[in-house]
């Protein structure tokens, strides 16, 4: 399979949206939701959406792999957002009745100080040298994710940088209908983007692990092509999410072959997520760690030895994983 779009910025809704005043069942404390039309968005026509792969949306956090300190290293995500004064004034802006003149950034007093080591998201747009904040005022970037960093707990413990390996989650090479857990070398993984899920991850919409043995675990963006979607018609799609077993998941990510990623998620359709019974733990998964030319012992409080004690070990399901105390 070739190599997939990575999500560097924003992906936006393949149909037209629309805003409704009443509560998102998406986001918490909102007072509006947005919902699809039925009419397919200009951005997907431009990027040749009929001929675009579909793949699974994944309920996780997104991070990225790429060089930092002369090795392969995993990036959490971590958007600049403006401050207090700048926040007010963008938001008086969009509620204001004449918003048809372009709201004015100055990126380097407006915005909150990011870590040293941050850097923005490839392919947003750069004016005089800075980067230009999206719709939403935010400026997408990453950080690296170090070892000893509390912030970012649950990203380091699938990274293990002495051996400069992940653990990965995808379809096993010689059988996709059996998932596979892996450690996969972060080299085979630069330049791509990839989706934290887990316990201690958005609420755990896919029931891994405890709070006593969390587990959390790296998709790779565009690792599950959905093979029997119906025609780009918004009641045909609204009846998939519904009817199909295929369609028990968060929503779909069309990758287009001009790079462009455009998505649709169940909100959008006024669908509920998350749901009991989720199609990504509807296969059953191996682990298949292959660690033995490391001839390491791994702590025994990391995923890694966990997933080792495992090794070779056939599950109904990922729910069904669970660590020895």
């Amino acid at each position: 399979m070739r190599r997939l779009g990575s999500v560097q910025r924003k992906v936006p809704c393949v149909f037209v949206t629309e805003v409704k005043e009443e509560p998102s069942a998406k986001r918490e404390h909102q007072p509006f939701k947005v919902l699809a039309t039925e009419a397919v968005s200009h951005k997907a026509l431009d990027a040749d959406i009929y001929s675009a792969i579909p793949t699974e949306k994944v309920d996780g956090t997104c991070c990225y792999v790429t060089t930092y300190k002369d090795q392969p290293y995993l990036w959490a995500r971590l958007d600049r957002k403006p401050n207090k004064q700048a926040d007010k004034r963008f938001k008086n802006f969009l509620h204001s009745k004449d918003n048809s003149k372009e709201f004015f950034w100055n990126v380097e007093e407006d915005f909150k100080p990011a870590p040293e080591c941050w850097i923005p998201a490839k392919e947003i747009e750069q004016l005089d040298g800075n980067p230009v904040p999206d719709e939403n005022g935010h400026i997408p970037g990453w950080v690296p994710v170090e070892k000893n960093n509390k912030q970012y707990c649950w990203h380091s413990s699938v990274v293990n940088y002495e051996f400069e390996i992940a653990l990965v989650l995808r379809h096993h090479p010689d059988d996709p209908g059996l998932l596979e857990i892996s450690a996969v070398p972060l080299s085979d993984l630069l330049e791509q983007t990839l989706e934290l899920i887990g316990t201690n991850i958005n609420g755990n919409p896919y029931g891994l692990g405890s709070k006593k043995h969390p587990l959390h675990l790296l998709i790779p963006h565009g690792a599950f092509q959905i093979t029997n979607l119906p025609t780009l018609k918004h009641n045909d799609l609204l009846s998939w999410f519904e009817g199909c077993r295929e369609g028990q998941i968060e929503g779909i990510v069309w990758h287009c072959s001009d790079g462009c990623l455009i998505k649709v998620h169940r909100h959008h359709l006024g669908l509920c997520w998350p749901i009991p019974d989720t199609y990504m733990n509807s296969k059953p998964v191996i682990v298949n760690m292959n660690l033995n030319k490391y001839d390491y012992a791994f702590d025994n409080k990391c995923l890694f030895h966990h997933f080792l004690k495992l090794d070779n070990q056939k599950f109904s399901k990922l729910k069904d994983i669970i660590f020895d105390t």
